[in-house]
C-alpha cells in the first residue's frame, strides 16, 4: 500500500507552503499532489513555483502529481488548467470533466480526482479509455460500495487497469459553490473578498446551535467539520485499497501520514473525528 499527500485545500502564506513541502521531501510520502484546487483568486504560490516545488519533490523519490481546480467559473481559470496539463513532467489530478478532456486530448495519463461523481465500474471504464490511471473515490462512499464496485471491474475485465486511492484523512470535501463562504462570514462581496480565506489556515468553523460542529467553510468549499480518520480502519482496506490519501490540515501532517504507515491511529482529535462514511453510516457518525 501507497501513502499519499492530498492537494493542500487551504490558502497559506507562499513561506508556509514551500516549508511544507520543502520537508515533505523527506517525508513517507510516496505520492504528493500539488497545485490550488478550490479558488484561482489564491496566487500567493502560482504555477512557476508549484513545478518549481514538483521538480524537489521528485528529485526526493516522490510521484508527483498536479491537481487541477474542482469548479471552473472563467476562461483565465481553463488556461491555468491547461498549463499545468500541459507541463510535460508531471501526470495531472482531474477535478473537472474538462481536465479529463484536455488532458485525453494531448494524451497525458491522470488520476480521476474525488471531486468527480465516478460512481460504478461502467464510468470507470470510460474513463480508463481517456487515459486515467488511479481512481480516488468520492469521499461519501462507503467500504462495502467499493468492494461491490471493485466485484463489478473484475467482471469487466478491468480491475488490473487502474489503482484506487481513498481520502483518509483530514476534513472531507463536501461540495463547492459558485460563492465564497469565507468572504461571506466577513461581510465581504466575493469580488472583494481580499481573499481573507488566508486568515483561517484550517478553515473557519461553523457550528450548530447546540454547538455542535457541523462544516469547515474554505472560500467557496465546504468541507466536514469533523475531521475524517480512517487512521483504525487500515486493516479493512486491505485488498482493495492501493493508496491512502492525507490530507494536509496543518505542518503535523507529515507526522499523521508517517504514523498511518506505521500502523498507528487515532490521530484527530477525540470530540472532533469520524469515520461514519466509510462504514455506511451517517458521515459525522464513528465507528470503532
Amino acid at each position: 500500500m501507497k501513502y499519499s499527500l492530498g492537494p493542500l485545500l487551504y490558502f497559506w502564506p507562499k513561506s508556509d507552503v514551500e516549508t511544507f513541502y520543502q520537508k515533505a521531501v523527506s517525508s513517507d510520502a510516496d505520492i504528493v499532489y500539488l497545485g490550488e484546487t478550490v479558488c484561482s483568486k489564491r496566487r500567493e504560490v502560482r504555477p512557476a513555483d508549484w513545478m518549481n516545488l514538483g521538480r524537489e519533490l521528485a528529485a526526493g523519490g516522490k510521484q508527483v502529481v498536479l491537481s487541477t481546480m474542482a469548479l471552473l467559473e472563467a476562461p483565465s481559470e481553463v488556461k491555468v488548467m491547461q498549463t499545468y496539463i500541459d507541463n510535460g513532467e508531471f501526470i495531472v489530478e482531474a477535478n473537472d470533466v474538462s481536465a479529463i478532456q484536455l488532458a485525453h486530448e494531448k494524451g497525458i495519463p491522470f488520476v480521476a480526482g474525488p471531486a468527480l461523481n465516478l460512481y460504478n465500474a461502467q464510468a470507470l471504464q470510460v474513463m480508463l479509455k481517456k487515459g486515467m490511471t488511479r481512481w480516488c473515490m468520492p469521499v461519501e462512499l462507503s467500504r462495502e460500495w467499493l468492494r461491490k464496485l471493485l466485484k463489478e471491474a473484475e467482471t469487466i475485465g478491468i480491475r488490473d487497469q487502474f489503482e484506487v486511492e481513498v481520502f483518509s484523512y483530514g476534513n472531507l470535501p463536501l461540495a463547492y459553490s459558485a460563492r465564497c463562504f469565507s468572504a461571506r462570514a466577513e461581510n465581504r462581496p466575493k469580488d472583494k473578498c481580499e481573499t481573507c480565506c488566508i486568515n483561517y489556515p484550517q478553515g473557519l468553523e461553523v457550528k450548530s446551535q447546540e454547538g455542535q460542529s457541523v462544516f469547515t467553510l474554505n472560500g467557496i468549499q465546504t468541507q466536514s467539520g469533523y475531521c475524517y480518520d480512517l487512521s483504525a480502519d487500515m486493516a479493512s482496506m486491505e485488498g482493495l485499497v492501493d493508496v491512502v490519501r492525507i490530507s494536509p490540515q496543518s505542518g503535523a501532517t507529515l507526522d499523521v501520514l508517517a504514523g498511518f504507515k506505521h500502523g498507528e491511529s487515532g490521530f484527530a482529535p477525540k470530540s472532533h473525528f469520524c469515520n461514519g462514511y466509510w462504514h455506511s453510516i451517517e458521515g459525522m457518525a464513528t465507528q470503532r
